[in-house]
């Protein structure tokens, strides 16, 4: 019975998501319970329970996981303080009036927004709200506007500086470490996230390159889908009057991380007062906003960490059921053929972004699968940013993508919901599509080491 706890333990877990109980509380109580039946039975070692203290005292003092409070403050203070929506409207004047415009200027909007703030919801909300209407209103497809406006929200999730990117860096970091002391190697070299960071620039850029590849081809396929919009004029100054304060935010963050001036946390704190310092150059942040800018913080970055310890805690019980070794002999069936073990895996996470948040999927798989993938030689940089775009996919897919979620609460009802799905599924394919073309050219990922 034994050897089968761990899968048992996973079985449970996702049966508690599936009815729609807290994350957290779904991961620690089914690590609980099968530690408490484990003790009661004798097959689990009361030592992995003594454990925990120590397990949540290092997430308090881990310096790396504190970037992720200081970039959500950034993502929620740009976004009250409207500089995103002033982005927007300039963009739509712009490029309004040639085919699939509005497409592509959505597209690059997202872009910039993602390497600026990173936040996806309000990414999505804030399109969905000002592009949609003006979408619909000159006859552009449906499925195309919703599907546009959700896969360019979701940019932030791997254009830096991205949280996924923060947690996937520390989790995948630690796994790395892991490999080579399972490997006999005691003094282990270290992955930073500003290393995943630096290997996510180019896929990032070339998957923002896909979106407006697609849009225009469409638009020159079926231009009665994709309009041109009555020319309006559109001042350069008022544009580079919107462009400059995101730049300058994304040069100062990105660029003290990849010179090597400062660590991400660092340069999460550089963010930080750098939004803070903008929104009050627009003299357009009240108390009340940055109120709620706080309280945003606050709820978001307890959500992370309340995952993160119940994360801890299922992978502390899911080892002492040595459900790792489980794991690592389930992929060294495999051995003999490394990139096929890589393959499982990417199908899992893939399958699971259907059903779960990428938070869930970095806490609870990587930890698992991590080790014994990077103990077979892949490069763990490499590794991170392939994974990273696979969990982008999870705020894709139907049914519980969360930018569906997101765009369905500002959307007309005149829209179906199986609509937006059939708008999304093209993007889901680039996303594929993408991960292809880093699989068979590596270097566009590791070129910085």
């Amino acid at each position: 019975m034994t050897e089968w706890m761990p899968l048992l333990m996973l079985v449970m877990c996702f049966a508690f998501l599936l009815i729609g109980f807290p994350v957290a509380f779904s991961l620690a109580g089914s690590a609980l319970l099968f530690a408490g039946i484990g003790l009661l039975t004798g097959d689990f070692d009361g030592v992995f329970i003594s454990a925990i203290p120590n397990r949540l005292f290092g997430i308090m003092f881990n310096e790396t996981l504190m970037a992720v409070p200081l970039f959500v403050f950034m993502g929620v203070l740009l976004e009250k303080s409207k500089i995103s929506e002033d982005l927007l409207k300039e963009m739509s004047l712009m490029f309004g009036s040639l085919k699939g415009g509005l497409g592509v200027a959505v597209c690059i909007v997202g872009g910039l927004l993602a390497a600026s703030t990173g936040i996806v919801g309000a990414t999505v909300v804030t399109m969905g709200l000002i592009s949609l209407p003006t979408m619909l209103s000159h006859k552009y497809d449906p499925k195309y506007s919703t599907g546009i406006i959700c896969a360019s929200g979701t940019l932030g999730q791997i254009i830096p500086p991205s949280i996924v990117l923060v947690v996937l860096g520390d989790v995948i970091g630690t796994a790395f470490q892991q490999a080579q002391i399972d490997q006999g190697i005691f003094n282990p070299e270290a992955i930073s996230v500003g290393d995943l960071f630096k290997g996510a620039l180019v896929p990032g850029a070339l998957l923002m390159s896909l979106y407006l590849i697609y849009t225009l081809i469409m638009a020159h396929l079926n231009p009665e889908k994709f309009p041109k919009i009555p020319y309006q004029k559109s001042s350069f100054k008022n544009l580079l009057k919107v462009l400059v304060a995101p730049l300058l935010l994304i040069l100062g963050v990105l660029g003290s991380i990849l010179l090597g001036v400062a660590t991400p946390t660092e340069a999460a704190s550089i963010g930080g007062v750098g939004a803070l310092l903008l929104s009050l150059l627009k003299k357009n942040l009240k108390i009340g906003n940055l109120k709620q800018a706080c309280n945003s913080t606050t709820h978001i970055t307890c959500m992370v960490f309340s995952i993160l310890i119940g994360a801890s805690i299922f992978s502390l019980v899911f080892r002492g059921f040595e459900g790792d070794e489980w794991i690592r002999d389930l992929l060294l069936n495999f051995e003999d053929n490394v990139y096929l073990s890589f393959w499982i895996v990417m199908l899992v996470i893939f399958l699971l972004g259907f059903f779960l948040d990428f938070f869930e999927i970095t806490f609870v798989i990587v930890p698992v699968v991590g080790p014994s993938l990077l103990a077979m030689g892949i490069d763990p940089v490499w590794l991170g940013v392939m994974i990273a775009i696979n969990l982008q996919t999870s705020f894709l897919t139907p049914p519980f993508g969360f930018s569906l979620f997101y765009l369905r609460g500002v959307m007309p009802k005149s829209i179906k919901t199986t609509e937006m799905y059939k708008g999304v599924l093209p993007f889901i394919c680039i996303q594929v599509f993408l991960i292809l073309i880093l699989f068979f050219f590596p270097s566009l990922i590791t070129w910085g080491k």
